[in-house]
């Protein structure tokens, strides 16, 4: 079932015309950061500029978003369009009762949408990067450092998170409505939402209750790491914070600082392991809604009466 499910998707033009859009704009990317990579490498106040391989995939000159933006924009309509008539075309085509009357269990189903388009993800973004380290091998002649390929890889894996929380709730709505077009456009309302409109909201909010004359500083922090915690309910929030600090390993905090905080602090680079407990809530997060999504899913899919 999943060897037939992933042929599907591979075969499909939705997957195509995705592919060719995904690979185009990274490719784009690729060469706008490689023209700028020499200045930015030679920039010595930038912290960060011994990390070309890290470099190649957040450089920009402004043009176009670098790599991991693209990623973060496209990726979710990716597993979208992976998701979002998995159940409800099956029924409306009259093969759901078939594929069901067989001798299997009914949550094989449910389990070959969501690990055919797993599949699909994990191939593509794997290859996507390794291409890219490929492409800057070639063009800087030099090699990426062993924690520079493994924080490449720690992105990667943070990708294929942020792509697969899209694709359950897409095969939620697919379950929950019985048209495809209906699925399909509450799964991009709420991409629009969190995308667009969320961080709008957030401001409008912030305006209305942070004080602008406030003379304690304990009190100024608070409200900011308050509206910080409700930015952080949008998964693509998390996915952008994480992925910052993955990129760029001289971040050493994604909230306000006091000075008592800074104070004697060394501007250096952290290693993997503390960057990765720096995002450990935003991975925890994310880990936690996608398989939020699945369990949901997968209890409807299975209380669900399903008819000839």
């Amino acid at each position: 079932m999943v060897q037939k499910e992933t042929t599907d998707h591979v075969c499909s033009w939705r997957f195509i015309i995705l592919l060719l859009l995904i690979t185009i704009t990274c490719f784009g990317s690729l060469y706008n950061s490689l023209n700028h990579l020499s200045e930015v490498l030679n920039n010595a106040k930038d912290p960060n500029h011994m990390f070309a391989f890290l470099r190649i995939l957040t450089t920009s000159d402004g043009t176009l978003p670098p790599f991991h933006v693209f990623i973060g924009f496209l990726g979710p309509l990716l597993g979208i369009s992976l998701g979002f008539d998995a159940i409800n075309s099956e029924q409306n085509n009259g093969s759901l009762v078939r594929i069901i009357s067989q001798p299997i269990h009914r949550d094989y189903l449910i389990n070959a949408k969501f690990v055919a388009g797993l599949i699909i993800i994990v191939s593509l973004f794997f290859t996507l990067n390794f291409l890219f380290v490929g492409f800057g091998i070639l063009a800087t002649g030099l090699t990426p450092n062993p924690e520079e390929f493994l924080r490449i890889i720690a992105f990667t894996l943070l990708v294929i998170l942020y792509v697969s929380f899209w694709l359950n709730l897409s095969i939620l709505f697919s379950i929950k409505f019985k048209q495809a077009a209906t699925s399909a456009l509450s799964a991009i309302a709420v991409w629009l939402f969190f995308t667009v409109f969320f961080q709008i909201l957030i401001n409008i909010i912030a305006k209305v209750f942070i004080p602008t004359n406030t003379t304690n500083p304990n009190h100024a922090l608070a409200y900011k790491n308050f509206f910080l915690k409700l930015i952080n309910i949008a998964p693509n929030q998390l996915y952008n914070d994480a992925t910052t600090t993955l990129l760029a390993p001289t971040i050493r905090s994604l909230g306000p600082l006091s000075y008592s905080q800074t104070y004697g602090a060394i501007p250096s680079a952290l290693p993997l392991r503390e960057s990765l407990l720096i995002v450990w809530p935003q991975l925890t997060g994310l880990i936690a809604i996608t398989i939020l999504c699945f369990a949901i899913s997968y209890y409807l899919f299975m209380k669900r009466e399903i008819r000839a």
